[in-house]
C-alpha cells in the first residue's frame, strides 16, 4: 500500500522573531531599534503576514495527507521523501535553500509578502496552496523544470544548487588551484584567486548576472529551463606561476569543470548556504557541471 502524500512546509525564523532571541522582548527591541531612528512595527506587520501565510497554508493541506513543517536552519538535518510535496512559504531565496536538498519531488512556492519579494520563485498566495497541492500529484501537474549545477568532489562528496556554487577560501585570503575541462587531453590552468563561481538561469537573476556584467561579457545569460551554466573565475592574479587566461565560460550537458586544490582549505557551498558546505584540502578535485536533477517547481 502506497503512503499518502506528505505536505512538507519550509518556512524561516522572521526578522521580529530574531529580534526578539537577541534583545528579549517586544518594547526592548522596540527600545534598540527607536535608538537607531527606526520603527519596530514593519517588521512586526510582515512577521504577522508571515505566520498567518503559513496557517493559511497549514489550513488547505488535504484532510488525507499528512504533514509537517521544517525551519530552514534545519534543512540539512530533514530527510525528504520520494512522496513529499515541498511547500515553501516565504521568500524567492527560500525555495533555492531547500531545492539542494531534493530530488525530484513538486515544490509550491507561496509568497508571504507580495510586492515586498520578486516573485520569481514563490509565484502563488497562500490561497491557492490548497488547489496546488492536489495539482502536484495529479498526473497532469504542471511544472517548470529549473537547471541546477552540482559539485561532485573526488571523495562521492556531492552538492547540488539551484543559483549558484561558490568555490573559494574560507577568509579573506587567496585560493591556489588549477582549473580546466573535465577531459583527460586539456591541460589545467595553475590560478590564483578569490574564487569560482558557477551559476545556472534560475541565478542569472542575482550574483551570476553581477559577475556577467562586470565582465561585460558577450556570453548570452542562460533561462531558467536551459541545461547550461556559465562559469567565472573572480580577481584572478596573473604572476609567474598563476595564469589568468581561463577565467569564463559555459558549460552544457554532459561538460564539466575541474578544480584541483593546491592551498590548505577550499570550500564549497551554493546558493549562500555557507553552514552546509563541502570542504576540499590540498590535492583533492571537484567536478561542476549541470546536475541530472532538476527543481520541479510548480507554474
Amino acid at each position: 500500500m502506497s503512503l499518502a502524500p506528505r505536505a512538507v512546509l519550509v518556512h524561516r525564523t522572521t526578522e521580529y522573531e530574531e529580534l526578539l532571541a537577541r534583545h528579549g522582548t517586544h518594547g526592548q527591541a522596540a527600545f534598540v531599534l527607536g535608538a537607531r531612528g527606526r520603527s519596530i512595527e514593519e517588521v512586526a506587520r510582515r512577521h504577522e503576514r508571515t505566520r498567518q501565510a503559513l496557517a493559511d497554508v497549514a489550513a488547505a493541506v488535504p484532510l488525507t495527507w499528512r504533514h509537517c513543517r521544517v525551519e530552514r536552519a534545519d534543512l540539512d538535518r530533514f530527510l525528504f521523501a520520494p512522496e513529499d510535496v515541498v511547500v515553501v512559504v516565504g521568500q524567492d531565496g527560500l525555495v533555492a535553500n531547500a531545492a539542494k536538498y531534493l530530488s525530484g519531488q513538486p515544490v509550491i512556492g507561496i509568497d508571504t509578502d507580495p510586492g515586498r519579494n520578486p516573485g520569481v520563485l514563490v509565484r502563488h498566495r497562500p490561497a491557492d496552496a490548497g488547489a496546488l497541492m492536489r495539482a502536484a500529484v495529479a498526473p497532469a501537474g504542471r511544472a517548470d523544470a529549473l537547471t541546477m549545477v552540482e559539485a561532485v568532489a573526488d571523495d562521492t562528496q556531492r552538492l547540488l544548487a539551484l543559483n549558484e556554487v561558490y568555490l573559494g577560501p574560507p577568509g579573506h585570503q587567496t585560493a591556489r588551484y588549477r582549473l580546466g575541462p573535465d577531459t583527460a587531453d586539456s591541460p589545467a590552468e595553475p590560478q590564483a584567486s578569490s574564487g569560482v563561481l558557477v551559476g545556472t538561469g534560475t541565478g542569472a537573476t542575482g550574483w551570476l548576472r553581477s559577475l556577467w556584467q562586470e565582465r561585460r561579457s558577450t556570453l548570452p545569460l542562460p533561462g531558467p529551463a536551459d541545461p547550461r551554466l556559465l562559469w567565472f573565475v573572480r580577481e584572478a592574479w596573473p604572476s609567474p606561476s598563476t595564469g589568468t587566461s581561463f577565467v569564463s565560460g559555459e558549460l552544457g550537458p554532459g561538460q564539466g569543470l575541474r578544480l584541483t586544490v593546491e592551498s590548505d582549505r577550499v570550500v564549497v557551498f551554493g546558493d549562500g548556504m555557507e553552514t552546509d558546505a563541502l570542504e576540499l584540502t590540498w590535492g583533492q578535485s571537484v567536478r561542476l557541471g549541470v546536475s541530472e536533477t532538476s527543481l520541479r517547481l510548480a507554474v
